[in-house]
């Protein structure tokens, strides 16, 4: 039946699909770790809810930079709602201490949350579009009453009582081109490039040895490449920045809060000063030619001037942006800069902001006008690269208080970053001498951006706690 709303919904599972937005479950986009600490503490407050995740598998983002282990220790890493709840089923935390690779987070933690939630975690459920039962963004009246309409990819459809959208920004990285555009040619380069963190080590090892590769970007996400590549005999290695210095990309050395993040800026440097990496500044992407197996990369700087690099593989540590198209039909306040909600923006701006130095923030400050949809995790923070694993847990936390009613709980936001001690100065070093070094990863744990390594230019990277 169709009509002036448009077609009837078709229903996933009738018996979750009520008039009254109160009976129906909440809706959480994303298994990683921000979505599932939401999960757990709906499953603590006794709420109903969905988790859709798009991938086949819980963490299915992390596991595409599975290879590379983060920059805090396990004691961090674990949302405190989760770990109660696995703990009450006879699951024996990892060691406190360690620094889990991607693929440990998953395998020791994510998989073992995932399963204490049975099916309420639906796997390649991948969300299309967001929008009000009945409403689109312009109809006012009556709409805080109407459920959700979650619409996925597959056609189906299911509604709920509130969004909790824990998407992340993995699936849209930025572009090479140095304006926020794609680089003239970019889209035609195809296969000779790769966005951030390939496993260069391991499973992608053949597809750069012997080659000459230029890896573009500034932050954390390049410099945990480049110091993989450096260990491949006969591959010379170009690295590309828009500053006019690589100070900032080295980062604060034994300085650090993270001794794993500073260790990675001190060996970048050392390799850079040896000559085994090849060190670009005042480099602005504009073009790409491809000839053959090899691509041509021009630099055109805001005044004209032109330098070029040919390489035959690019690696493009530039960052990630949010999507919000799938919520179109939401109403959105929206920052013009980062693309956060404007309440958060002042308070994760990476001019003024590392990601140690953001201050506690929760549901108050990712309220939309869409009363009931909630923006958590990396993409709450559109495109300041400023986020920490941290963060992400106490969104959740307050976001789920929120929703449930309880906002006392909802405002009292807490938070204990790096910058503050969360990290040992010797932990980066007893974990090299177990497993070699411990380096940072592209987006932290959810895929995003590492604090900024330039000034004024976001070429990747982000934090990760």
């Amino acid at each position: 039946m169709s009509g002036c709303c448009g077609p009837t919904a078709v229903e996933l599972e009738p018996s979750r699909q009520a008039t009254q937005p109160g009976d129906l479950p909440i809706v959480v986009i994303g298994a990683g770790p921000v979505g599932l600490a939401a999960a757990a503490h709906l499953a603590e407050r006794g709420l109903d809810f969905v988790v859709l995740e798009a991938g086949k598998r819980a963490g299915a983002s992390v596991a595409r930079w599975g290879h590379v282990r983060v920059f805090s220790p396990w004691k961090y890493d674990i949302d405190a709602a989760a770990r109660r709840l696995l703990e009450a089923g006879g699951w024996n935390a990892p060691d406190a201490e360690w620094l889990p690779t991607g693929a440990e987070l998953i395998d020791d933690y994510l998989a073992p949350l995932a399963e204490l939630f049975g099916d309420r975690v639906r796997a390649g459920a991948k969300v299309s579009a967001i929008s009000r039962l009945g409403y689109d963004r312009v109809r006012t009246a009556g709409r805080e009453q109407a459920p959700f309409l979650i619409r996925l990819a597959d056609g189906g459809e299911l509604h709920a009582r509130a969004v909790i959208d824990a998407s992340g920004t993995y699936a849209t990285p930025s572009v090479l081109g140095a304006s926020g555009l794609p680089a003239h040619g970019e889209a035609d380069a195809g296969e000779l490039v790769d966005h951030a963190l390939p496993d260069v080590l391991g499973a992608d090892r053949d597809r750069y040895a012997g080659k000459h590769v230029l890896v573009v970007g500034a932050g954390h996400s390049a410099a945990t490449t480049l110091l993989a590549l450096a260990q491949l005999e006969d591959t010379p290695i170009t690295w590309a920045i828009r500053a006019g210095s690589a100070a900032r990309a080295y980062g604060g050395g034994e300085a650090d809060a993270l001794p794993a993040r500073g260790a990675l800026g001190t060996r970048l440097h050392a390799h850079v000063t040896s000559g085994r990496i090849r060190l670009i500044t005042g480099f602005f992407t504009h073009a790409l030619e491809r000839d053959g197996e090899q691509v041509r990369v021009i630099s055109r700087d805001p005044s004209g001037a032109e330098q070029s690099v040919t390489a035959d593989r690019i690696v493009a540590a530039t960052g990630y942006r949010p999507d919000h198209t799938i919520a179109g039909e939401l109403r959105l306040d929206l920052d013009p800069i980062l693309g956060s909600t404007r309440a958060l923006a002042p308070l994760i701006d990476p001019n003024a902001h590392s990601c140690g130095t953001v201050p506690a923030h929760g549901a108050a400050e990712l309220a939309h006008p869409e009363d009931g949809y909630y923006a958590i995790g990396v993409k709450s923070y559109g495109r300041a690269p400023t986020f920490l694993l941290a963060t992400g847990y106490e969104q959740a936390r307050s976001v789920v208080a929120a929703l449930a009613g309880d906002w006392e709980a909802a405002r009292d936001v807490q938070l204990d970053l790096p910058e503050t001690g969360v990290c040992s100065s010797g932990l980066a070093e007893a974990q090299e001498q177990r497993v070699g070094l411990a380096t940072g990863i592209s987006g932290g744990l959810l895929g995003t951006p590492l604090p900024l390594a330039t000034a004024g230019a976001s070429q990747g990277g982000g934090c990760c706690g």
